[in-house]
């Protein structure tokens, strides 16, 4: 261990510090507050290790990991599951011997708990020598002053489609529970294949993250609801993260409209930052978020390989689970939800 640098497990009574800590540091992110760790381990059972590293008593880096382990999905250790961004967040003045440590620390819990592979996932490399995934980007743009400069910045064609959502009177209403919400992403997941993650881990976000965590739901003149996302608020930024509609929702122009709404309402809250989260690349997901003008930035998935040789391809562009996903799509949606919470938990 470095001459003044401690690496230590997060406890309860040290979850403020951690917080503060993230909070104040660029690198860190949404995902590195502490309250992932009772996410995670109450909704799917998962061993959480939050490490930091301690020098004079002050938190200087901190790198959050749960153990994923699936008898269809394989044994990791990850940093983090269910989440975009992860890995080590430092503080300036911390020092490569504090990160250095904690990394050591890392490592010795992945051989201790026998795990296949190690998994940081970080916004910008750390070891480009290490494996890593390259089919994830991020799209991260920032907020203009107001309205009218803000939509003027969407590309004409989808600024059309936004126009669109308004001429048909759609209406947005932030949502006290998560009901709304759950049923267009549980019709939207079973539409595209996948299984969804359990209703509680919704709830659970909401009460975790308090006024940090919203959801809004989009419907016509009616009442009738079309599209929904929940976000997440962190600092100045933004981040709709779980997102659903139903199948009407593409006449209406619904998501163009959720989206748009989401900027319009984000700004007033002093958010400066947009994160329209993670594609794969070439996907539907990616050329909507490319047809807003957001341009994609490279994650960097880095991989510690143990007991395999490749890495792991655990998401649905894998051939392997075509026809898996091709069955799924014809469950009834009950069937689905019930189901489902059984296979996701080991995915991450």
């Amino acid at each position: 261990m470095p001459a003044g640098v401690a690496v230590r497990t997060l406890t309860g009574a040290d979850a403020p510090r951690w917080d503060a800590f993230v909070r104040a540091t660029p690198q860190a992110t949404f995902f590195h507050l502490s309250a992932w760790r009772n996410i995670l381990t109450d909704v799917f059972g998962h061993r959480c290790f939050f490490l930091y590293a301690e020098r004079g008593g002050d938190i200087i880096a901190v790198l959050p990991l749960a153990e994923v382990k699936s008898l269809l999905f394989g044994h990791a250790l990850t940093s983090l599951p269910f989440c975009v961004y992860g890995g080590i967040a430092a503080a300036a003045e911390a020092g490569e011997d504090a990160i250095a440590a904690l990394e050591t620390e890392a490592e010795a819990l992945a051989h201790r708990l026998g795990v296949r592979h190690l998994e940081y996932r970080n916004l910008t490399p750390r070891h480009t020598d290490w494996p890593r995934q390259n089919i994830y980007v991020t799209f991260r743009k920032p907020l203009l002053p107001d309205d009218d400069a803000n939509l003027r910045a969407i590309p004409r064609k989808q600024r059309a489609m936004v126009r669109k959502g308004i001429g048909h009177g759609l209406l947005a209403r932030l949502d006290d529970g998560i009901d709304r919400f759950f049923a267009l992403y549980a019709d939207n997941v079973l539409r595209h294949g996948t299984p969804a993650l359990p209703k509680r881990f919704f709830a659970r976000l909401r009460d975790e993250f308090g006024d940090h965590c919203e959801v809004l739901t989009v419907t016509d003149a009616a009442g009738r609801p079309l599209s929904g996302v929940l976000t997440f608020y962190f600092r100045d930024e933004v981040l709709p993260y779980y997102a659903g509609d139903c199948h009407r929702a593409r006449e209406f122009a619904a998501n163009d409209f959720k989206y748009w709404e989401l900027m319009r309402r984000a700004r007033t809250r002093g958010c400066t930052l947009f994160d329209y989260g993670r594609s794969k690349i070439g996907t539907g997901p990616w050329h909507f978020k490319k047809n807003w003008g957001f341009a994609p930035l490279p994650l960097s998935y880095e991989y510690r390989l143990y007991q395999c040789e490749d890495i792991p391809e655990n998401n649905p562009a894998n051939p392997k689970y075509r026809l898996l996903i091709a069955a799924w799509k014809h469950l009834p949606v009950k069937l689905a939800n019930a189901i489902g919470p059984f296979l996701v938990r080991g995915l991450g």
